[in-house]
């Protein structure tokens, strides 16, 4: 295979579109892979570069479902019985996935009748799960696939389960409705992706309280930095002395960012949309919204830094700086100014959630 291009990376991921199995999908993802990693790592901006990545990402996705659909043709399933639409959540969902996430997804099926689309998108969630596993990508620990019946769902099914959620009020339904915010489109049926999104925002119109559930479980996260302004590291486990950029840095700015955008009405997925929209509706204080812009910016650096391990023909990432990297003094600085920032937009929205509180009845 020619290597990427690196002024136009698109041009090569034809590859993707051209595989006839899942052995050729594999063997072009990890050319692709280690090209983003290495040539093109230096040549394109950060924002260029997530874009390549997520762009990966979402052609594999799509040729995925597609080997998928074929096969189950091929075994005397026939083709999908009624419309349906394939979605991601996660960082998939924002565009923000690193080379090595793994999966984060779901499915959409119409409600048109139809007497076996049970059977049928049972078995094809099951083996979109399974392939994308043989091509690298890791079965999502807290089970948000499409093989899963939670994230897999006729649309009347999904909005009374957004329904459900949005009631309930309780930590476990609003994480769920946290993961779906970040839904979006991948291939199939995109009207049934779009009505999807019209329930789930009508569900923070039609429940005022929402917004402050979702603010309860924003503000919660780990802390960075001691008393002393100082880093605050693992200390034990195979990451001690290492820190976690993820849950550290990352996710944090990731969930304000989300609430403010949510609490907003702004239907956007990414998050730099998202921070886009809220500043040109000037729905933040700039000093917040700068902040955040900063910090997250600097997250995903962060987040593309960490050491990376071959494992097998792919990479892969902690997604832990480790303590050599601590040890340098102008990543180190420069951690300790966005946790910094990271802290100051906590601070405000915890702020926000006591202001809330007293006006709960």
């Amino acid at each position: 295979m020619k290597p990427i291009s690196i002024t136009n990376p698109l041009w090569s991921y034809q590859g993707i579109d051209a595989a006839a199995s899942a052995h050729e999908l594999r063997e072009v993802r990890v050319v692709i892979q280690r090209e983003l990693q290495e040539s093109l790592f230096t040549s394109l901006s950060l924002v260029e570069w997530y874009e390549a990545v997520n762009e990966l990402h979402d052609r594999i996705s799509r040729k995925s479902v597609e080997l998928c659909i074929q096969g189950m043709v091929e075994d005397g399933f026939g083709q999908p019985p009624v419309p349906y639409a394939f979605i991601v959540f996660g960082s998939s969902g924002r565009r923000e996935a690193t080379l090595w996430s793994d999966q984060d997804h779901g499915m959409i099926i119409s409600d048109v009748p139809h007497e076996g689309k049970e059977d049928y998108f049972t078995e094809l969630g099951k083996r979109i799960v399974d392939l994308l596993e043989e091509l690298g990508y890791a079965k999502c620990e807290g089970k948000v696939m499409c093989s899963e019946p939670m994230w897999r769902q006729t649309l009347s099914a999904w909005k009374r389960q957004l329904f459900k959620w949005s009631t309930e009020l309780n930590w476990e339904p609003v994480r769920n409705l946290i993961i779906a915010s970040d839904m979006r489109f991948i291939t199939g049926e995109v009207s049934l992706a779009t009505e999807w999104l019209d329930s789930f925002y009508d569900q923070f119109r039609r429940v005022p309280e929402l917004s402050d559930a979702v603010l309860r479980n924003t503000v919660k996260h780990k802390a960075t930095l001691n008393i002393l302004g100082r880093v605050v590291t693992e200390r034990f486990g195979e990451h001690a002395g290492g820190f976690d950029v993820k849950y550290g840095v990352y996710i944090p700015l990731v969930n304000s960012v989300r609430y403010l955008a949510v609490q907003h009405g702004i239907q956007e997925s990414s998050t730099i949309k998202r921070m886009e929209k809220l500043t040109s509706l000037e729905a933040v204080p700039y000093p917040l919204m700068d902040a955040c812009q900063r910090a997250f910016m600097a997250a995903l650096k962060l987040r593309r830094d960490t050491p990376v391990v071959s494992r097998g023909d792919l990479q892969q990432s902690s997604g832990f700086l480790d303590e050599k990297q601590l040890k340098e003094k102008q990543r180190l600085y420069d951690l300790r100014e966005t946790l910094g920032l990271v802290k100051r937009v906590h601070r405000a929205l915890q702020r926000q959630l006591r202001f809330a509180e007293r006006r709960r009845p």
